[in-house]
């Protein structure tokens, strides 16, 4: 999972460095990661047929990804890279009120505690970033969808191969965004769908080792992870992005101090609920089988 973070990474910086605007980047991005998966599922013979009700839970998780994806690169866009990915970190928030409804489980004081303890770092982001208002709003809204669809990935992902969901959901976001291709073209008729040369190659890295080999490695471990651990796993996610935004773009020129107060809220929640893990932890195993 943490390889799979690392690289995920990666993405905020390339989607500063692509110059499409978010829209035509994620359609070229579910289209070429939908392909490698397509070859690579042949090629090791793991198509498995579904059912029409499968396919459309598939369909529906792939949507919200697709949404998810032109959110955070809108985001990107209308702030930077370190303050979109800092907005994912409210992903754990987002998780602990959904997973029990979604369960049918208890809600659980601890995990929204440190929920909101992210959610107040964000705050002072929102607060003392104002002229980055818009993106952030985009960023939030990202990390509610992320939470979102690690959830019903939960509910799936132990019954089919990981490329085979990965597939299925990516290949639906392209088809959701291909059939809204013409609203928005109508919307936004100035913006271009064609790449620049050196577009061509971030997206390939974008593609292959960002989505096809992160999202694999993501799903496989979703089978032996909670959801809301593996949220709070991919809260690492703004760590590495920050830290390669700054040494490539030097963002940190641009960012003030309720930028780094909220980053400290946002480390401190996710430290608190590694030392709640690690305590429940020892707790458990000195009960008697």
């Amino acid at each position: 999972m943490h390889i799979a973070v690392f690289l995920w990474g990666f993405t905020g910086v390339l989607g500063r460095a692509i110059t499409l605007q978010e829209y035509p980047l994620v359609w070229y991005r579910t289209l070429m990661t939908a392909a490698i998966f397509v070859v690579i599922l042949i090629y090791r013979k793991e198509f498995v047929k579904l059912s029409g009700k499968e396919v459309l839970r598939f369909m529906g998780i792939g949507t919200i990804i697709a949404i998810h994806w032109v959110a955070f690169y809108g985001s990107i866009k209308y702030s930077n890279a370190s303050i979109s990915l800092t907005c994912l970190a409210t992903a754990g928030i987002f998780t602990a009120l959904l997973e029990p409804l979604f369960f049918k489980s208890k809600f659980k004081i601890k995990e929204l505690i440190t929920g909101v303890i992210a959610l107040v770092g964000m705050y002072s982001i929102y607060h003392f970033e104002v002229k980055y208002a818009f993106g952030i709003m985009l960023g939030i809204f990202a990390s509610l969808l992320s939470a979102l669809f690690t959830i019903l990935n939960k509910k799936i992902v132990n019954q089919y191969p990981a490329r085979l969901v990965a597939f299925y959901e990516i290949g639906s976001g392209f088809i959701f965004l291909t059939l809204l291709l013409p609203v928005y073209i109508y919307l936004q008729p100035a913006v271009s769908f064609v790449p620049v040369p050196f577009d061509w190659l971030w997206l390939a890295v974008l593609s292959l080792c960002c989505t096809v080999w992160g999202q694999s490695l993501a799903l496989s471990a979703l089978k032996k992870l909670s959801s809301f651990t593996t949220v709070l796993m991919v809260n690492l996610e703004p760590v590495y992005g920050i830290v390669l935004a700054m040494l490539i773009y030097h963002e940190n020129k641009d960012l003030g101090l309720g930028f780094y107060l909220g980053i400290i809220l946002i480390a401190l929640s996710v430290g608190i609920h590694t030392f709640i893990m690690m305590l429940d932890r020892k707790r458990l195993s000195k009960l008697p089988e």
